[in-house]
């Protein structure tokens, strides 16, 4: 029991303490092992924090012994546990499946640097998940961000170091808000901790202040979970960086900001100011309506594939944002299981374009006519989770889409027209992702290309089994579903 009670904290330190002893291994593939090891490890710690939370209470943990509000706490609940696994399945399944697509664009003498900094990026994302304190969220989002910057510059690819840039300052700008909106509230509170900002909120006699803060904090996430339109930074960053970076993060590095933006909406703001709700609601709708419509059109004529994605991802966190906007249970569950169903659908395409990485080195959409002939297997991992991304029936990404659906028609009139507005971006989804199966599968090959073979066993496996686990949860989607509804549930305190 013991050991159990100290989960939250090793899944903050095991990859921190970590980080800084892979730089020390210098020879050849030990750095990658050493990160693949404490990756899977702390998906393990993940999984076992998610069964001891799963219709039971809260684990908390109060960091040296004091108790809160003089200390620091973690808390792990059936929400932050959903995006535990996410965030630490993820690394896992890039780290084991990349070493080959990050030898051939990391430069050897690098990547023990490389290693540790994405190992950071782990702890930090983590952290932002587990930690209870307003002002640790902070420490753990710059430790991420800063990382990230590094593991994006890393490739060779010189156009990352202007995309990394743009991120720099995007997220600078994010982090200050965010921060200026924690300070706005300590001002008028005393204390860090969001279950005591929560309640010490509701006795505060100007809520002027607190609606201001409320008003810098959605910003500040909102940069960091490119939220549109403040998501210029993401498509170039995704593009440029190392492909199994760009797995990584796309995978779950925006959906860890969305999850600090409702947790301080569902736990700070909304059970203490009563127009907080309306406000959030309002602001929130329409943003990402744009993003899933806009973005969708952008990606129909973008010509470079990871642009495509990008773009993508973009209309994807609308989805996202959109299920959170109704503030209903159905909306919410929705939101929880596309959450899984996005990391899983894209961090699969990312992968596929991995493997599309090693065998060539123009990713342009004109550029891979008839590769399924020579690269079978992973162009067919392209069209399942193509079509999970489409919302396909038989696929994960119906799942979501169908629940998010379900949950708009219960908002009469005006539900109905955003749900026209979802079944088009669907309809664009299906427009870019056709655009690209046509490519690879009924396009002539390039004349002078030289002959392709799939990708690494390591590489290919892992991108097959997210593929696969796609059309799994699409027609098993019981236990994705079941864990969503808990996660909605703590967001509306039913199971505080």
């Amino acid at each position: 029991m013991d050991f159990i009670h100290h989960l939250p904290v090793l899944q903050v330190i095991v990859p921190l303490l970590c980080a800084p002893l892979v730089v020390l291994l210098q020879p050849r593939g030990l750095a990658w092992a050493a990160t693949t090891a404490v990756c899977i490890l702390s998906f393990v710690i993940a999984l076992n924090l998610a069964v001891q939370v799963i219709g039971g209470p809260a684990l908390s943990y109060e960091l040296g012994g004091w108790e809160v509000p003089f200390g620091i706490a973690l808390r792990v609940d059936e929400l932050s546990a959903l995006l535990l696994v996410i965030v630490t399945g993820a690394s896992t399944a890039a780290t084991l499946a990349g070493r080959e697509s990050i030898d051939s664009q990391i430069e050897e003498h690098r990547q023990p640097m490389f290693y540790s900094a994405w190992l950071l990026v782990l702890s930090g994302l983590v952290g932002m998940v587990v930690s209870a304190d307003a002002f640790n969220i902070f420490v753990f989002m710059e430790i991420s961000s800063l990382a990230s910057y590094v593991l994006i510059a890393g490739g060779p690819d010189r156009r990352a170091l202007l995309a990394v840039f743009k991120y720099l300052i995007m997220g600078t700008i994010g982090a200050t808000f965010y921060l200026i909106g924690v300070g706005m509230i300590y001002m008028m509170t005393g204390t860090l901790n969001l279950e005591d900002m929560s309640q010490l909120i509701s006795g505060v006699s100007d809520q002027k202040p607190i609606l201001v803060a409320a008003g810098f904090i959605t910003i500040g996430l909102g940069l960091k979970a490119a939220l549109f339109p403040l998501h210029v930074w993401l498509p170039n960053a995704y593009t440029h960086a190392p492909h199994m970076v760009t797995m990584f993060l796309a995978a779950c590095g925006t959906k860890v900001a969305v999850y600090v933006l409702l947790r301080f909406d569902f736990f700070v703001f909304q059970p203490a100011m009563d127009s907080h709700a309306i406000h959030f609601s309002l602001y929130l709708m329409p943003l990402a309506l744009l993003g899933i419509v806009v973005a969708s059109a952008v990606a129909m004529f973008e010509g470079q594939l990871k642009r495509v994605l990008a773009f993508s991802s973009v209309a994807q966190i609308g989805y996202i944002l959109l299920g959170a906007s109704l503030l209903s249970h159905e909306g919410l569950t929705a939101s929880m299981v596309h959450m899984l169903n996005h990391a899983l659908a894209k961090g699969a395409l990312f992968l596929v374009v991995a493997c599309l990485g090693l065998r060539l080195l123009d990713l342009r959409i004109d550029a891979l006519g008839g590769v399924a002939k020579q690269m079978p297997l992973t162009c067919a991992a392209f069209v399942v989770a193509g079509l999970s991304l489409v919302g396909v029936p038989g696929t994960a990404g119906f799942i979501s889409k169908w629940l998010l659906i379900s949950a708009l028609m219960e908002q009469g009139a005006q539900g109905l027209v955003m749900v026209a507005l979802v079944l088009v971006s669907s309809l664009m989804a299906l427009v870019y992702v056709w655009r690209i199966i046509e490519t690879l599968y009924f396009k002539p090959a390039i004349a002078d290309r030289p002959e392709l073979k799939e990708a690494p066993l390591p590489l290919l496996a892992v991108t097959l089994l997210l593929a696969s686990l796609n059309i799994v949860f699409g027609v098993f989607p019981e236990l994705p579903i079941d864990l969503s509804k808990s996660a909605a549930l703590v967001l509306l305190g039913d199971q505080l």
